[in-house]
């Protein structure tokens, strides 16, 4: 038995660990000259909040799970409930805050380029699957090989689930391919590191959005177009808010977030019930998000922000609305950091390599078709992280460029969950017949 709990287990302590973390980031971006100003230049303080907590990961002083030794001696897991908080209570909420003052006819006046990148990326991650399997298996044939349930091809099919869809679409995929549990956790890490080495790149792009943006030749008009009129808008509202001001904004936004968790629970379940009851195993699959709680919590606040973007509730956007949408989302991106450690990608070097050249394949061919259709870098990364990271990280990386732009992120990446099942079970076809090729 090993006890690998690390040197602070305490979410009251971690969580104030995190805020200076990220007070830190804030104090030295804020740098006008001198070695931060150049720093921040190149890597983004979204970025840092970002990396920093994996490094106190890495040190062992945080960690997202872990099992203890007991006085009587035995071994029980444990875990922080910080990211399970962020994401359920704090990443909706920002959402809520986010959207008030958005100017729907502008979203969709970014027009066909911003769904170009979205398919784009998901038929990235379904060719990307097979051609990894290929390359790999010329140089690690084991890598790729396995029979029957331990098939890595099984264990890929949920990685493509997550990667298009998200969290439900890749619990669809385990139960399609019936990949043994056992060694789901090594899917599941792969997962997690490639997908956020990923992000942590698109962030790291977005300080670099403007030659980014001229190689592609890009035109950012329509995006600078809304980001003018949501900028315009809070400035013709803004004002030095109340204490009265500030309670109402947040009875707001966590009142739609209360909401939205009680719809949820009872829709989730009652959809859940409906699509157990489809004769077709392969129809089943195909619309189990619909059983999701998070998929429909995320939905339902979206739609409320947006609708009370009719109303003068948008006028609380003077009061700072995005700024606090903001706080929520740098605190949800630390508590996604912490559950990276980067010593671990040593250990599964070979799902790590597989999981690295089918994450460069999508990226490839997002990066091809931006040049092509001269789309902005928004739409690149925007339309990659609504298929890798979904409805979770998507409006993080869209508000990284402007808080307007985080309800793009997130009607992207609930398409994602419609069609993320349909697409990995695509995907998965062309892995077996890789698999057998190989």
């Amino acid at each position: 038995m090993l006890d690998t709990s690390p040197l602070f287990t305490n979410d009251s302590i971690v969580f104030g660990f995190l805020m200076v973390a990220i007070a830190f980031i804030f104090y030295t971006e804020s740098k006008t000259s001198g070695f931060w100003y150049k720093f921040y230049k190149i890597f983004p303080g979204l970025f840092i909040a970002y990396m920093l907590p994996a490094v106190f990961t890495t040190l062992g002083w945080i960690a997202p799970d872990w099992e203890r030794i007991t006085n009587s001696g035995n071994l029980v897991a444990e875990s922080s409930q910080l990211y399970y908080v962020a994401s359920r209570y704090l990443l909706p909420a920002a959402l809520v805050l986010m959207t008030l003052s958005i100017d729907l006819k502008a979203v969709f006046n970014l027009g066909w380029k911003a769904l170009i990148m979205f398919f784009t990326g998901t038929l990235g991650i379904v060719v990307g699957g097979p051609i990894a399997i290929l390359l790999i298996a010329t140089v690690s044939p084991e890598t790729v090989g396995g029979i029957g349930p331990d098939a890595v091809w099984r264990g890929l099919s949920t990685l493509a689930g997550s990667w298009i869809g998200g969290g439900a679409n890749q619990t669809a995929m385990l139960e399609i391919y019936g990949y043994n549990p056992k060694l789901y956790g090594g899917m599941v890490f792969v997962d997690i590191v490639v997908a956020n080495i990923w992000m942590s790149i698109l962030l790291i792009g977005i300080g670099k959005r403007k030659r980014i943006n001229k190689w592609l030749k890009a035109d950012t008009t329509a995006i600078e177009d809304l980001k003018q009129k949501v900028s315009a808008f809070s400035e013709s509202v803004k004002k030095n808010p109340s204490l009265t001001d500030l309670m109402i904004m947040l009875g707001i936004a966590f009142g739609a977030v209360g909401f939205a968790h009680f719809s949820a629970g009872y829709l989730a379940p009652y959809l859940n019930s409906l699509v157990e009851r489809i004769a077709s195993e392969t129809l089943k699959n195909i619309f189990t998000f619909l059983g999701s709680s998070f998929f429909w919590m995320i939905s339902i606040a979206t739609l409320i922000a947006i609708g009370l973007s009719f109303t003068k509730a948008k006028n609380y956007e003077g009061s700072g609305a995005s700024k606090f949408g903001s706080v929520f989302i740098y605190i949800l991106v630390a508590t996604i950091g912490m559950k990276i450690d980067l010593k671990l990608i040593f250990d599964n070097t070979g799902l790590i390599a597989i999981g690295v050249v089918w994450m460069c394949i999508h990226s490839l061919l997002l990066i091809l078709v931006a040049k092509l259709i001269k789309a902005p870098y928004f739409f690149l990364a925007v339309g990659s992280q609504a298929n890798v990271g979904g409805a979770a990280s998507a409006p993080i990386v869209a508000a990284a460029f402007h808080p307007s732009l985080a309800t793009v992120g997130v009607l992207l990446a609930v398409f994602g969950y419609a069609i993320g099942t349909v697409a990995a079970i695509g995907c998965t076809i062309l892995m077996t017949l890789a698999a057998g090729t190989a």
